[in-house]
């Protein structure tokens, strides 16, 4: 027996039940996928965005001179060893080791009684032929003497007056006199000491305004130098740096070394606060300029991040009113003081983060600017999420520990 066949209408009824189910289960699914959707964007908003706290700098334009250092001494505008030149032994000795002499001052005076007493002789010679001479010429006058007699007793006399100025001149060589206001350094002299010729006295540093600082510099350097360039000099750490002046060049170059010797005069007028000037034989540091000046750009130090792959610095633009951090490679220079040359990557008035710059992990991160108001001080998260974030407690010493570390 053959089954009923299901009549069109059944089928067609059926047909239409399955796409109202399908199409009731695709509207729920839609549905549901779009309030997962909803629940998640609420979760996001309810979720702060990571962010750090940095301090901002802008990037400026300063003049710049090209330096290099090198190590000068100082020395006295006029400096002598003393010696004697005749030996004997020591009379009287005037010296104090750090006394201040004047010109002319007796220092050391030697023994000279037995040259007081040639001299006396002298002395005495001196006068006969000097009458002897008168003699002679009222002589001649009257005739009772010829003019090569006459001629004779003056050439007598005037070596009778030769011998006595040789022996004063001899004494004064044993009476050791200060050449020009000084001061005495070390004194090992005693009363009675014999002392032979040329034997080291002392030294005699002059006390002048001004003394000169000789430092040596490469050839190349040399032929870029000339007498009247202003020279920065460095007299003792902590002490600001002044002004001197090169006055000469050595001639020649050292042949060892391939240095060139310069002399720079620094001034007393010159040193700031009444700041001595450097003792003959100390060291300073000399700043020598080896380039025309030029503008440069200038960031802080802090903000240069080094890494394998070369200079960085992180940039601060604004993107819907929040400050974002995008990476930006630069060509460092040269460190000047807390601030460093950028050579290239930068322009001059944009901004760049520094204290704290190593905090920033993204491209596009989220920035606080340090001290800007209702931003506090709390990184990591925004202000409202200060709990899961990371304390601004960054210093000069974790920056350089950081750039050294070349993040």
């Amino acid at each position: 027996m053959s089954e009923p066949r299901p009549s069109p209408l059944g089928v067609t009824l059926a047909a239409i039940g399955l796409l109202v189910a399908v199409g009731g289960t695709a509207a729920g699914l839609f549905f549901l996928k779009q309030r997962q959707e909803h629940a998640a964007a609420a979760a996001a908003e309810a979720t702060p965005e990571f962010s750090a706290t940095v301090e901002c700098a802008e990037v400026r334009v300063a003049p710049y001179t090209k330096t290099t250092t090198a190590i000068g001494t100082a020395r006295a505008l006029r400096s002598i060893t003393l010696r004697n030149e005749l030996p004997g032994t020591v009379h009287a000795a005037e010296l104090t080791t750090g006394k201040l002499v004047e010109k002319g001052d007796l220092l050391v005076e030697l023994d000279v009684a037995v040259e007081q007493a040639q001299l006396a002789a002298l002395e005495a010679e001196s006068r006969l032929a000097e009458t002897m001479l008168g003699r002679m010429e009222r002589a001649l006058e009257q005739q009772g003497a010829s003019a090569a007699d006459v001629d004779r007793a003056r050439a007598q006399r005037d070596m009778a007056v030769a011998n006595v100025s040789r022996l004063e001149a001899i004494i004064e060589q044993k009476r050791l006199r200060a050449p020009f206001r000084a001061r005495v350094g070390l004194v090992d002299l005693h009363l009675g000491q014999y002392l032979e010729p040329g034997t080291q006295i002392t030294t005699l540093q002059g006390i002048d305004d001004a003394v000169h600082i000789d430092f040596p510099v490469t050839q190349d350097i040399a032929r870029t130098l000339s007498v009247g360039l202003p020279i920065d000099v460095v007299i003792a750490p902590g002490v600001p740096t002044t002004k001197a002046t090169v006055t000469a060049l050595d001639a020649r170059v050292d042949t060892n070394t391939r240095n060139t010797w310069i002399r720079a005069e620094l001034r007393a007028d010159a040193l700031p606060n009444g700041q001595p000037l450097p003792a003959p034989g100390a060291s300073v540091r000399v700043k020598v300029p080896v380039a025309p000046e030029r503008e440069v750009k200038l960031i802080p130090v802090s903000a240069l991040r080094r890494g394998p792959d070369g200079s960085s610095v992180w940039t601060l633009v604004q993107q819907k009113g929040q400050w974002r951090a995008m990476p930006r490679p630069v060509v460092s220079g040269t460190a000047i003081g807390d601030e460093i040359v950028v050579e290239s990557g930068l322009e001059a008035g944009e901004k760049v983060a520094a204290e704290g710059s190593f905090k920033i992990k993204y491209p596009g991160m989220l920035i606080l600017l340090s001290g800007a108001p209702g931003q506090g001080g709390a990184d990591g998260a925004a202000p409202a999420a200060a709990p899961h974030g990371e304390a601004s407690t960054d210093n000069g010493a974790q920056v350089a520990d950081e750039q050294h570390k070349g993040n």
